[in-house]
């Protein structure tokens, strides 16, 4: 087994949409573990074409080839971030775009064509893991979010790992994906409120782990990708819309 602990520094403004509250589109200071798969392995393990011509997510056969492999990403925690304050606007042109006023169809009390979108400054630093049975080359720079924005990578092996494998009560290295954490581990946690599925921070967990900075912090064993069917959900929620 291998354990590499990975650290990223944005080199532009970074922007995904975890929430939408009126005009104010924000990012959260945490980086999902399956953005990060896709921004890693795009081109190698997870090998996604270059023109999708779908808007439906394929998580599970995407990040399925991780697990055929055993390579598993925890999501990115913030070691040092700061925010941007962007306002855009759009021209409502009508030789591409209907013209929309205040109180349109969808019960808007504000204009479609104006919004404000909170980004990740760039320098921001972020820290997470990679476990996987085989020493993989990782890339050195990466993009990520809406605008493909792009990211240094930096790599340190931590060795002996196998040496450092512990039974017992602990708290997570890192912000982890509840749903990848082996059944019954998990106790104690805060939440992450984000799409496509939460995630959990300060978790206390108990079971079989690899110390990762001594003082029973580390990371659960046999974590792997745990895919929701989102598609179901999706076509459950749209009948009972109806």
């Amino acid at each position: 087994m291998h354990l590499l602990h990975c650290e990223l520094t944005l080199h532009d403004t970074l922007f995904f949409a975890t929430r939408e509250m009126g005009t104010l589109y924000e990012t959260e200071r945490f980086i999902h573990n399956y953005a990060l798969a896709y921004a890693l392995f795009g081109d190698t393990l997870v090998k996604r074409p270059y023109f999708c011509d779908s808007y439906s997510p394929e998580y599970a056969d995407d990040l399925g080839h991780l697990n055929d492999v055993a390579v598993y990403v925890t999501p990115a925690q913030p070691l040092t971030w700061d925010y941007l304050l962007i306002t855009w606007k759009m021209g409502q042109t009508s030789y591409y775009r209907k013209s929309e006023q205040f109180g349109s169809e969808s019960k808007r009390n504000y204009p479609a064509n104006i919004g404000r979108a909170k980004e990740l400054a760039p320098e921001s630093v972020f820290e997470f893991y990679i476990l996987s049975n085989e020493l993989i080359p990782l890339p050195r720079w990466i993009r990520l979010g809406k605008w493909m924005s792009k990211a240094q990578v930096e790599v340190k092996e931590i060795k002996e790992v196998e040496n450092q494998k512990r039974n017992g009560t602990f708290i997570a290295a890192c912000a982890l994906n509840p749903l990848d954490i082996p059944t019954g581990m998990l106790g104690v946690f805060d939440i992450v409120s984000m799409p496509p599925s939460s995630l959990v921070t300060s978790a206390r967990l108990e079971g079989d782990y690899f110390e990762v900075g001594g003082h029973s912090r580390g990371l659960p064993v046999n974590m792997r990708f745990t895919i929701p069917d989102f598609q179901q959900k999706t076509s459950l929620r749209s009948k009972n819309n109806k």
